[in-house]
């Protein structure tokens, strides 16, 4: 199987930065794109930033200038670089990523081939005013 997982969440000040990791470990072979959405408390969750297989990376709005997203496709992770924190950046940070290929052994050098999406658990970014 496939999972993903999230460090680098924490509190912050106004201002301040954050650095946000993840990684996705199993036996993969490709991944399409990876990236972060997140929730706050009493919205519905958004996405923040999507780094794709190609080197392309889309932002929302309200992030441009202030994240940056990278994607290691060797590594299979994903960091989104946080600065100039406000506010309402405050959130549980989810990472997802799309497209995984990946391989289950079924013993006999039989392989079975998989596609799927995948989430994490999430990390909570606070900024405080």
């Amino acid at each position: 199987q496939v999972q993903l997982v999230e460090s680098g969440g924490g509190l912050v000040q106004t201002g301040g930065s954050l650095r946000l990791s993840c990684v996705a470990s199993g036996n993969i072979l490709t991944i399409g794109a990876m990236g972060w959405y997140r929730q706050a408390p009493g919205k519905e969750r958004e996405l923040v930033a999507v780094a794709n297989f190609n080197g392309s990376a889309n932002y929302a709005d309200s992030v441009k200038g202030r994240f940056t997203i990278s994607m290691d496709n060797a590594k299979y992770t994903v960091t989104l670089q946080m600065n100039s924190l406000k506010p309402e950046d405050t959130a549980v940070y989810t990472c997802k990523a799309d497209s995984i290929h990946y391989y289950t052994d079924l013993g006999g050098d039989e392989l079975r081939w998989t596609s799927l999406d995948a989430w994490g658990q999430g990390t909570l970014v606070t900024v405080s005013s």
